[in-house]
């Protein structure tokens, strides 16, 4: 545990300097491969059972608002099938258990996550008859009303506050996907995302959508990735190869809890160096 507490002490101070950082994240998904021994940074272990695989792809160019919604701009590029990739993964496991409520988060901020959870989200949407919602749980630093070009007048407070979930859904511009985006900015976000009220909001979700993606904060430095993902179904962790630190990437797994960990997506990997290194495969039982 004293490794633990060292890297979350150590990701509180290093958060507002990689705060600054975040806005030019979005870079390149790929997923770690059998082909890596299940290895990623620095090649050491990162995940021992990974559940899904994707070739790392370029989004080079654009900004980071338009990187975040490639997926939604570009819905037949490279990036948009190793998204659809993913999902068929999740899609496999989902025949074994539950993953209706799928979290996404990361260990420290600037590792792509927003971008990895709207690019899940936008094609879970585009399967015909599905219906899919996103849900901004960032309630301190969010970026997703931006990134889509959302105009947000009730967001994820507002809800937990009392105002009804159909005043604060809105639809992504030319895509069935729902959006629960943040409005407003609370002085409690631990304690409301916490909250029975949140649990309650899950549940009616999940009744309402065959899949709810939730993009959550970092995990280190905060309870609050914690506290959601433990009333999710899943998650999906996200890394930047050769950047997020392995004991960071050790300890916020710790936290997640290892066997919650559906998947291992890393961002900003060397597409021409790692092509012949990724190959997708059947995630292990």
């Amino acid at each position: 545990m004293g490794k633990v507490y060292d890297a979350l002490r150590k990701a509180e101070d290093q958060r507002a300097r990689r705060l600054a950082e975040a806005a030019g994240a979005a870079a390149e998904p790929s997923f770690a491969s059998p082909a890596q021994g299940g290895r990623a940074v620095g090649g050491e272990p990162v995940f021992e059972r990974l559940r899904a695989n994707v070739a790392p792809v370029s989004t080079e160019g654009g900004d980071a608002h338009n990187k975040r919604r490639i997926v939604l701009l570009q819905p037949e590029s490279v990036i948009a099938e190793q998204f659809r990739s993913l999902r068929a993964r999740i899609d496999a496991l989902a025949e074994t258990r539950p993953l209706r409520t799928i979290a996404v988060t990361s260990a420290l901020p600037g590792e792509g996550k927003t971008m990895a959870a709207i690019g899940l989200a936008a094609v879970s949407a585009m399967q015909l008859g599905s219906k899919v919602a996103l849900v901004e749980c960032d309630l301190r630093e969010p970026t997703i009303a931006a990134s889509l070009g959302l105009r947000v007048d009730a967001g994820l407070a507002e809800v937990l506050d009392g105002v009804p979930l159909e005043q604060a859904i809105t639809r992504a511009p030319g895509s069935p996907l729902d959006v629960l985006a943040v409005r407003g900015l609370p002085q409690n976000p631990s304690e409301l995302l916490a909250s029975e009220r949140m649990d309650r909001l899950l549940e009616t979700l999940a009744t309402r959508y065959e899949r709810v993606i939730l993009d959550l904060p970092p995990t280190l430095g905060l309870p609050d990735a914690k506290t959601v993902s433990g009333s999710c179904d899943g998650t999906v962790f996200v890394v930047r190869a050769d950047q997020t630190p392995q004991p960071d990437i050790e300890a916020a797994l710790e936290v997640l809890g290892r066997d919650r960990v559906i998947g291992v997506v890393m961002n900003d990997a060397n597409a021409e160096l790692d092509r012949y290194r990724y190959g997708t495969y059947a995630p292990r039982a």
